[in-house]
């Protein structure tokens, strides 16, 4: 990683976090059912998958900001899960 790529968001809390695991973490915290209710957009609600709602979020920019706060709200109130979680999936992969 070159040093130039690391000063360019220090302060970003999203920096390095991609979005497909922003949703496996959100999907696996709350279940399609209540992510959809607290994220009204219907890839959470009608037929809900992480590839259909990874390629709304793309084009969607407001949708993927809400996503988006909901994540930092969530790991704000349980520091430390996302990377517990990820050390998990990645045992069994």
């Amino acid at each position: 990683m070159d040093k130039g790529e690391t000063e360019e968001q220090p302060n970003n809390p999203l920096h390095g976090v991609r979005l497909k695991d922003i949703l496996l973490y959100l999907e696996k915290k709350y279940g399609w059912e209540e992510l959809g209710e607290l994220v009204n957009i219907r890839c959470f609600q009608l037929d809900p998958s992480i590839g259909s709602s990874l390629k709304f979020l793309r084009r969607t920019p407001w949708a993927r900001n809400k996503v988006e706060q909901l994540y930092l709200t969530s790991k704000r109130s349980h520091p430390g899960v996302l990377s517990n979680w990820k050390r998990k999936g990645e045992e069994g992969a």
